[in-house]
Parts: structure tokens; sequence; C-alpha cells
């Protein structure tokens, strides 16, 4: 049977670098195929020139037995072809129904907009992908997580036989992911095709037929997905034996260092209680909306709580602001790092400096000489690989630039680590680098709350779990004593 798509010896370099080496993949109709590899294997420069986004240096692509060269997005979208890309890029003025139409909006008997049947066909489609999101909404208003739901939709909106996710589901929890996953059946069900890319196994075990490994920018090996295991997998994509996959070493203390009482946020969280021991690692887990990261923006003075008292390490702290939150030695790496994390136009060490500024320049002068000191400690402690430290951010892969944040924390030597979706797009090697950071600050004596969405993440490396549902505390629970199952019903 002829492939829906297949992909020979994919070519491309920037400044003489190359990013992909020799690109392969086969994608059969009614089947989901995994594109398997680390940060900087080549996965998204290898689906943006399938996409037209960029232009091959080499190689051929076939669209059912006939050669094709897509020029730009249109020209794929024309053939069929959609994606679903990993960074998000909504128009935040706009409402949801118009970003999913963007450029091929509905028209009316004179020549304009029909709104209202863009605003009809948009809520079809959100509700046949049971996303609970209305049509209406304006971008500007949802989190990151509904924003890639909606990204998700506009590519579902295009009726494509061939789709390529990737990482689609970084930013969405559980109960959205099985949403997803169940969409994807359909999409098998009807003949087509999905190139599905993800840093999480066990989507990909859950729901994939096939694999084709990238490293290094080339082609490492393909095959049926029944034929693999995880340890197999995960050694064809950083090329070594890993061990076991979860970093833990910690060993909480008796002391306490974080203490929260009846955190309330009106219509957001209510009444959270919780303490935090010294060495601990302290999972919160939740679906989405549950207010798991209401929590984290309370404790860093980003939302005022109404109620509720905060303790650190004994002392009670006031925290109305960020730099209140900063004073007291509380760090906070948000879900999105190129949104809130990182200034994507700056350098590697202006962003490593860049939650320091005010001892870096006491009189509005940026003192140079402790700038790149600052910066060198940081990329040798963190093991942070960039060419030089004066090149842009963008620059750098995903789990390289998750650690550029957590330098720029590090730097100021804090006493509690906020962590929200801390390993959130970054490769299962990078992942065991941050877990190891994580552990070596908890050995410190520093204290850590993490959020996560991955279940098997929450159980792998948290001591004890908070479980949110509906924005309050459906109970605390000892690691050695839940299970994955468990903490999906206590949070639905």
């Amino acid at each position: 049977m002829q492939p829906l798509l297949k992909v020979e010896g994919l070519k491309k370099s920037f400044g003489g670098v190359a990013a992909l080496r020799d690109g392969r993949l086969e994608l059969q109709a009614g089947s989901v195929h995994a594109l398997c590899g680390g940060n900087g294997a080549g996965k998204s420069t290898f689906l943006s020139i399938l996409m037209g986004i960029q232009q091959r240096d080499g190689g051929t692509i076939w669209r059912r037995g006939r050669q094709v060269h897509y020029s730009n997005p249109a020209e794929a979208l024309a053939s069929g072809i959609a994606i679903i890309e990993q960074e998000l890029s909504p128009v935040p003025h706009m409402t949801v129904a118009e970003n999913i139409y963007l450029g091929r909006e509905p028209s009316g008997r004179f020549g304009g907009i029909d709104f209202k049947k863009m605003n009809r066909d948009a809520q079809q489609l959100l509700d046949r992908l049971e996303f609970g999101i209305r049509a209406t909404q304006t971008m500007m208003t949802l989190s990151v997580a509904q924003m890639q739901l909606v990204e998700i939709a506009k590519a579902f909106s295009h009726e494509a036989e061939v789709i390529f996710m990737d990482e689609p589901t970084s930013a969405i929890g559980e109960k959205e992911a099985q949403h997803l996953f169940a969409a994807v059946a359909r999409l098998k069900a009807e003949g087509k095709g999905v190139v599905y890319v993800s840093h999480r196994l066990s989507e990909i075990f859950q729901i994939a037929d096939s694999y084709t490994v990238f490293r290094d920018g080339g082609y490492v090996g393909s095959g049926l997905l029944a034929d693999i295991d995880r340890p197999g997998l995960i050694k064809m994509i950083v090329g070594r034996e890993l061990g076991e996959e979860y970093i833990k070493t910690n060993d909480p203390t008796d002391e306490i260092g974080l203490e929260v009482s009846g955190l309330t946020l009106p219509g957001k969280i209510e009444d959270i209680s919780f303490s935090v021991r010294k060495g601990e690692i302290f999972g919160i887990y939740g679906l989405m909306g549950s207010g798991r990261t209401e929590i984290f923006n309370c404790l860093f003075g980003l939302d005022r709580p109404s109620h509720g008292s905060i303790r650190l390490e004994g002392e009670q702290i006031t925290v109305a602001k960020p730099a209140d939150a900063m004073a007291n030695g509380i760090a906070f790496v948000t879900e999105d790092r190129k949104v809130s994390g990182l200034n994507l136009a700056d350098s590697v060490r202006g962003n490593i400096c860049l939650a320091s500024l005010p001892e870096m320049s006491p009189r509005f002068v940026m003192k140079g000489r402790d700038e790149a000191a600052a910066s060198a400690e940081m990329i040798a402690r963190f093991g942070i690989k960039a060419a030089r430290d004066t090149m842009p951010v963008s620059g750098l892969s995903g789990g390289n630039q998750q650690k550029v944040v957590l330098g720029k924390w590090f730097l100021r030597q804090p006493r509690l680590l906020l962590l929200d979706e801390p390993t959130r797009g970054v490769d299962v090697g990078a992942k065991r680098e941050i877990y190891r950071i994580i552990c070596d600050f908890t050995a410190a004596g520093g204290t850590v709350v993490m959020i996560s969405s991955e279940i098997d993440e929450v159980l792998g490396m948290s001591d004890r779990i908070l479980v949110m549902r509906q924005g309050k505390s459906a109970g605390i629970h000892d690691r050695r004593a839940t299970d994955a199952q468990s903490l999906v019903h206590l949070s639905t």
C-alpha cells in the first residue's frame, strides 16, 4: 500500500552547521507514527521543512507516491498536511474562533465575515473535541494550556489527511490529553495519518503504532512499537544506557521549610494548607484549572490572596509582589519558559543575570566582569551547552533553555524553589540533569514544591503529593502509598 507520506535523506544547514543530516520517515494511512529524539535531534526542523516553513538543502519527499515540494505552508495545507506546533503563536486580542479560522474566515452575503457561522463552526469543533472552551472567548483570557487546546482545534479544523503533532500535550493536563488521544483514535479510524512528537514516552507507547528515532540531526532507526520496550527506545534516543529514569536522592529533614495556612484566592483556590520540610520535594497534581498554578502565583506575589498566611523557615512573611518573594529567597520557575521565563531577545548571559540586576548594576551601570563571572559559573554548574554566553538564548535547545532559567534563579541562592512543569518540552537526558539539579538543591537544605502534569514524574520525584480538585485540596498523599490511578481518581 502506498504510504501517505515518505521522506528520504532530508538535509538542512544553518550558517554551515547541519541541523538535519539525514531525515527519513514513512507514514501509513490509519496509523500514528512517533517521531522520537532528544532536544536538538532535528525533529522540529524536519517537520518545518515538510510544512514548507523552511526549504530543504537536499532529500526527497513523496506524498501518496508523488514527489512534492512545498514552498510555503499554504501549499502543504492545500496538499492535506497540517501541523500543531510546539511554540504557540496566538493573536491575543482576537477570539478563539477568529484564531481557529484566521485567514480563511467564512464570508457573508455582502463579502464580509460571517461571524455567526464562524462562531458556530468553532464551537461545534471545540465541543466535539470536549475542550470546554467558548468560541467567543478572547485568547488573552485563556491559560497557556487552553491556548494549546485552541492550537490543536485549529489543526483539526483543516480536515487534513496528515497531521503533525509537535509536543501537543506539553501544556495540558491528563484529562485534556485523554480527549486529544480520543480525537487521534478517530483520525486513525478515518484512515488519516498522524506524526506524533513527544518527550513523554508513556504517551508514545499509549497511542502510537510505529516509531522513527533521530539523533544529532540524523536517522537512527525505525520499527513497530510492539517490538521495542521503553529502555530500548531510550537507548536509541540518547545513544547509551540511561539507567533509572528518575534521579531521586533527596532526604527530607524534620525541619519545616514552608508552611501555608488557609490560602484563599476567591474564585480560584479555597482554604489551601500544607507544610513542606527542608530537603523535601513536595508535589502538586491536578487537572487544568484545578488551582495548581494559582497557589504559586500567591506564594510569589503575582496574585493577592484574600486570606491565608505563609511561613518560611518558621518566620511569617508578607508577599505582596514578586520583589517581596525574591527578597525572602523564593524562586519561581514558571510553566512556559519562552513566555515568562526568558527574554528571548537577550543573550544567555543576560538571561542568567536577569533576576539579579539590582546586584549587578547598583548604580544603574552593569558590572560587566561580575555579569560574565556569574554567567560562567552557572553555565559550568548546570552544564549549559552554548557556543558562547553572548549568543541569543533563543538559539539553545529546550533543555538548555530550561537550565538557563534555573541558573537565573540559583544565582540568587534561593531557600524555596517553586517549579511549575520543570521538565516540560525537554528530552529524557535533559530531564535527568534537571532532576539532579533539584536533588542537589534539597541536599543543600533547600525546599522544593513542584507542579507536574506528568503522573509518572509526580510519583517518581515527589515525597508527598497534594492533589488539587476544582480549587480545593483533595488530600495530601505519601508517594509510597498511592499510585497513578488513585491520583487521577482524586483529581476528577
